[in-house]
């Protein structure tokens, strides 16, 4: 990695100025009022239990994420146990976006320097959250140098969503479409209580103006 400058876990000259950019540009970025398809694939690998999803999922114009199903494959247990309570925990982490946003009121951050991502030099910013909460996480943020927008985070939750949960760890991929950062894939391992390692991976596409609506999926 080539480091440009470094800010301390406070901020100061260009690594603040820099993640002020960031905030400023995410804040403009509102994604409420869309819909997507995702393909969700989940599974126990100790237990070699797999299922696969695909669901219409819709941020409404209020900021509220609701899943319909569309069509549903594989083993019972990874349907209630893992991505139902996946799309439960997602559901109640971002209740409320403003105590998740990554901004300087809920994080403090240290710029890391320059880092390849397909072929092109990215900010990667390294997050520490100020409190322990649902939703929050430590770890990675790389920007966008044109447009000061988000292109992937990385990491693990401080508090976990659940109480099945133990430990979540995260990749998320956005890419920048009509200058705006748009969900692209998230892969996750978790660590349940009752059933041991669990991964969820889910693929989005097909962005455009929500119609209605949908409701989470039944169990």
């Amino acid at each position: 990695m080539s480091l440009a400058f470094a800010g301390d876990l406070e901020g100061d000259g260009p690594a603040d100025a820099l993640f002020e950019k960031y905030v400023t540009a995410t804040q403009a970025n509102v994604l409420n009022g869309i819909q997507m398809d995702a393909e969700v694939e989940a599974s126990l690998p100790k237990l070699k239990k797999f299922g696969t999803l695909s669901a219409l999922r819709t941020i409404t114009k209020v900021g509220k994420v609701t899943w319909d199903k569309l069509r549903w494959s594989g083993d019972n247990t990874i349907k209630k146990d893992v991505i139902a309570r996946y799309i439960q925990a997602e559901q109640e982490t971002i209740s409320d976006p403003s105590k998740l946003a990554i901004n300087q009121k809920n994080y403090k951050f240290k710029y890391k320097g320059l880092e390849d991502k397909d072929g092109k030099r990215v900010h990667v910013f390294q997050l520490q959250p100020r409190k322990k909460a649902v939703g929050l996480f430590k770890g990675e943020l790389w920007v966008d140098p044109d447009t000061a927008l988000p292109l992937r985070e990385a990491g693990q939750f401080v508090k976990n969503p659940s109480i099945f949960l133990k430990k979540v760890e995260f990749v998320r991929e956005y890419e920048l479409v009509n200058g705006q950062a748009i969900p692209k894939h998230v892969e996750s391992k978790i660590n349940t209580r009752v059933w041991g390692s669990a991964e969820v991976s889910i693929n989005y596409r097909n962005f455009a103006k929500a119609e209605e609506t949908p409701t989470v999926p039944s169990n």
